[in-house]
């Protein structure tokens, strides 16, 4: 029976994961191991990540924990290949752009074992993001190259890769946005906090250009507390700015409430209900334009073109400066909305489909397409 070993280490590649593996068990004859490689590594947090999405207990768990990015790459890739050598995959699957996700690649491709990105071709062209190099090396390396828009798979001919190695299938982040958003009322979301619903922002702020620097991260919080103005900014604190937060070195300023991370469905809950979303997250621009809900991202670039084109994406600066009239845009109404169809919550199935068909396992199951 052919194996796939899907490997992942961060709370988005978790998200992206679940529905994968859900889909794949439609098909018969695939064995599947999941690694968690201890990257996110707040047990608590990626615990409750694990029992929202439904997935299961990982097969290994590689505690590599923090450091440098080298650091961090090079623990994964030592933990990784003797389990690589153990389980002896027909397909390593990796997801997204973490430190995990250009570990597994190396060190699958250096055993000659071929290797499926998820969100291949993604490209902010912003080489100073740490993200972006992890994408670039990682879609090098792959054999199997699942591009979730017209736009990456363009990137990714640019790049030189085959075309026959390209499929686009969609973002499968919102396959379990729209899996889940269902059976998060209000209540769920404001019970502890509260909020009025539309009557909150939420923030979220992990990237290390915006917080690994007190006078930035003070700068980017008092901009955010003035644009805010009356409503107030409620902060899931990522445990990296956290750390920063903890020591003394920035203050937060009237306005923004800090609160513990929390898991999967409570904070899309949060995010479906809220007058808008504040963010430096690659992610978090999809599955707000997704909901609907007007989003101003803290980067001057982004990987996801299409959420400011045609979602609800507003590019603010680096250090938010254009945020406060961006705010003004959205008190007078003149906020962006989504174009429709972007997603149609499948993007797991035509996945799976791919994955089968290389291991040459008849599927259950068909669905539509898009090679180039």
């Amino acid at each position: 029976m052919p194996r796939i070993v899907h490997v992942v280490g961060a709370r988005p590649n978790f998200v992206k994961i679940a529905p994968i593996m859900a889909a794949l068990r439609q098909h018969d004859g695939v064995d599947q191991r999941l690694v968690h490689t201890g990257q996110h590594h707040d047990r608590r947090l990626a615990d409750a990540l694990f029992e929202d999405l439904g997935l299961p207990a990982p097969d290994h768990d590689l505690r590599v924990g923090s450091g440098t990015h080298a650091e961090q790459t090079a623990a994964v890739m030592v933990r990784l290949e003797p389990v690589l050598v153990d389980e002896r995959p027909d397909l390593v699957v990796v997801v997204g752009d973490v430190n995990s996700t250009v570990a597994a690649a190396l060190v699958a491709a250096k055993r000659g074992l071929p290797v499926a990105h998820v969100e291949a071709g993604l490209r902010s062209f912003d080489r100073s993001m740490p993200e972006e190099i992890n994408r670039i090396v990682t879609d090098q390396l792959s054999t199997i190259l699942l591009a979730p828009t017209d736009d990456a798979a363009a990137n990714l001919r640019g790049e030189g890769r085959p075309a026959a190695a390209i499929t686009v299938v969609g973002n499968v982040m919102i396959d379990a946005l729209l899996a889940h958003r269902a059976g998060l009322p209000w209540p769920s979301v404001d019970d502890g906090l509260d909020l009025g619903e539309r009557g909150y922002l939420v923030l979220t702020l992990h990237r290390p250009a915006n917080v690994d620097d007190p006078a930035r991260l003070t700068a980017i919080l008092a901009r955010v507390a003035d644009a805010a103005a009356d409503l107030p900014v409620v902060f899931p604190v990522h445990p990296r700015t956290g750390r920063l937060l903890a020591g003394g070195a920035c203050r937060i300023p009237p306005g923004v409430r800090p609160i513990e991370p929390l898991g999967y469905r409570r904070f899309l809950a949060l995010m479906d209900h809220a007058a808008s979303v504040i963010t430096d997250s690659g992610g978090i621009q999809e599955e707000t334009t997704a909901l609907g809900v007007p989003c101003f991202t803290v980067r001057d670039t982004t990987e996801w073109p299409r959420t400011v084109s045609g979602g609800t994406n507003t590019l603010v600066g680096a250090d938010a400066v254009r945020l406060a009239a961006a705010m003004a845009e959205l008190r007078a109404g003149r906020h962006k909305r989504p174009t429709a169809g972007l997603e149609d919550g499948r993007a797991s199935v035509r996945i799976a489909g791919v994955l089968a068909r290389f291991l040459g396992v008849a599927p259950r199951t068909s669905d539509s397409l898009t090679a180039v």
